[in-house]
């Protein structure tokens, strides 16, 4: 059985989303066009204030806390879609436009002293997300149960890890594997970004058994979910390679 009887590790995947819905009288199903047009068009609002942020910081403005911001932003949508699930379409938009307001200044802080690792980093994620979506389509790799249950309990600690690591800091406690570019932080953050790869074949999997299932606003709670899972292995790839650069 997966962990806590979960069969995803990502949010937008749980059946607190697909079985209580409040919104029973949407019409039509969900389809994987509308799943792709969506995740595109979504993608693309990342990607436009992501390019904002990086026009903003090397013009010379600071970007600290639009930075900080967006991150922020985004939790508080995360947390609003789970609790007003009839405004996950206006809430998925705002998420996507705040994570790529993080994701511009994160980005462009590392390509200062690192220059083209973000171009890099994008590379390698579009890359592993074809990849992984091959693997499953092919079946290469099967989604069982239990490779659920290791993808899903593997993340559970990770999430565990960086959220203790976000609560120490205000004491003035760094746990500093997650930050530092010794050989085990860097490994550390290999299985990290491997992991979120792995989510992406279950997110792959929960996609592809509801689609002409569930009802038509489901394609926007799938689109924020690899919203989730697609943004947080593009962080860790590029994490990766700043880590990797520092030793270089």
């Amino acid at each position: 059985m997966s962990l806590f009887g979960l069969s995803t590790s990502n949010p937008a995947f749980t059946g607190y989303f697909w079985k209580n819905s409040r919104q029973q009288k949407a019409r039509g199903k969900m389809s994987l066009r509308g799943v792709v047009l969506k995740s595109i068009f979504c993608l693309l609002l990342v990607c436009l204030t992501a390019a904002v942020m990086w026009k903003l910081f090397f013009d010379g403005v600071e970007i600290k806390w639009f930075t900080t911001g967006g991150i922020l932003i985004a939790i508080v949508c995360s947390i609003l879609i789970s609790v007003k699930r009839e405004w996950v379409l206006p809430l998925t938009i705002v998420y996507a436009l705040a994570k790529g307001v993080f994701i511009g200044g994160f980005s462009a802080y590392i390509h200062k002293s690192y220059p083209n690792l973000p171009f890099q980093a994008v590379i390698v994620t579009m890359a592993t997300f074809f990849i992984m979506l091959l693997l499953y389509v092919t079946r290469i790799i099967k989604v069982t149960q239990k490779f659920k249950s290791v993808v899903i309990t593997v993340t559970t600690v990770i999430f565990i890890i960086y959220i203790t690591s976000f609560i120490l800091r205000f004491f003035g406690i760094v746990i500093s594997f997650l930050w530092d570019s010794s050989w085990f932080a860097i490994i550390f953050n290999i299985v990290v970004a491997i992991f979120a790869a792995l989510s992406l074949l279950l997110d792959f999997d929960y996609i592809d058994r509801y689609v002409g299932k569930a009802k038509k606003h489901y394609e926007w709670f799938t689109t924020w979910g690899l919203l989730v899972t697609i943004i947080w292995l593009y962080v860790e790839v590029l994490r990766l390679l700043r880590k990797l650069a520092v030793r270089s």
